[in-house]
């Protein structure tokens, strides 16, 4: 892994007890649209799900901070991205699912990641995170090079749309399941608590100075826009880990130096609304991606 030293010209991001000078770099995380990231690597299921993270992503973050056998922890994998992206590059894969539905689909994009040729082994136990991870401390104890995950964005998922541009439009696949237990259900302090717990439990099963990193981005709750990357690493801080940059995962394409927007057709009808009322607004081209470490020793 690199070491990364902070300059003076980088942006401050207040951590739990103080400012936190982060390095900031680009990952060209888009130059394919999702669709086309995904291919024939994912199950059809797969696309129901309301937060799917981007392979590539994923994939930039185990190529850079991981070497073939090594191990990659996602204790938040959905249908398994993280998972499917370790496997293909000959990591090997563990991953917690709260909900059975997507377990089932982690599992199966791990079989079709074997089938594909796949070297590394992957596994998904089902059930809340901050159960699960102390049943693994034993039998996987400082073995993880990297965690790789996501938190959830409450109910703010915009899912996909039937017949685009008539009235009224018609949602699908924008909700999670009706459990109220899961973290997606609860209110903005508390998922954020639970996340914080879920970390510090990841702890035990990362190696001295394994790496951390976390996709996330800021959304709209009625009209206001919530920092939600600078919220998540205080929750990482506070969860024991040490910062060490704040990245930026383009959601937008490059091309000859310029930006090839790829925003879904409810990112731009949510911003048109929102210039309508007169608040001023952006679409999202970008997910911050959080780089924390554990303690050397």
């Amino acid at each position: 892994m690199n070491t990364y030293e902070p300059t003076s010209h980088h942006p401050l991001t207040r951590g739990s007890d103080a400012l936190v000078e982060l390095p900031v770099t680009v990952w060209p995380t888009a130059q394919q649209a999702p669709r086309a990231q995904r291919g024939t690597r994912y199950v059809p299921e797969s696309t129901a799900h309301p937060a799917k993270m981007l392979p590539a992503i994923a994939r930039h973050a185990i190529d850079t901070f991981t070497a073939p056998g090594d191990l990659v922890l996602d204790p938040m994998c959905g249908v398994g991205t993280t998972l499917v992206e370790a496997v293909h590059k000959g990591r090997d894969a563990l991953g917690i699912e709260y909900e059975n539905r997507w377990a089932e689909v982690s599992e199966a994009n791990l079989a079709l990641a074997a089938d594909n040729g796949g070297t590394g082994r992957g596994e998904v136990c089902v059930g809340d995170a901050r159960q699960v991870l102390p049943t693994l401390a034993d039998r996987h104890a400082g073995r993880a090079a990297l965690l790789v995950t996501s938190p959830p964005y409450g109910s703010n998922v915009h899912g996909q749309v039937k017949a685009p541009g008539h009235r009224p439009v018609r949602k699908h696949d924008h909700r999670y399941s009706r459990d109220r237990a899961n973290l997606a259900h609860r209110s903005l302090p508390m998922l954020l608590r639970g996340f914080t717990d879920i970390l510090r439990r990841a702890i035990p099963l990362l190696r001295p100075g394994g790496v951390v990193a976390i996709t996330t981005r800021p959304f709209r709750l009625d009209g206001e826009l919530i920092d939600f990357p600078a919220l998540t690493l205080d929750a990482a801080i506070n969860a024991g880990l040490h910062p060490v940059q704040r990245c930026v995962g383009l959601l937008a394409g490059l091309r000859n130096g310029t930006l090839v927007p790829r925003s879904s057709f409810f990112q731009l009808d949510y911003v048109r609304k929102l210039r309508d009322r007169g608040i001023p607004a952006w679409v999202i081209a970008h997910e911050d991606i959080l780089i924390l470490r554990t303690a050397q020793h």
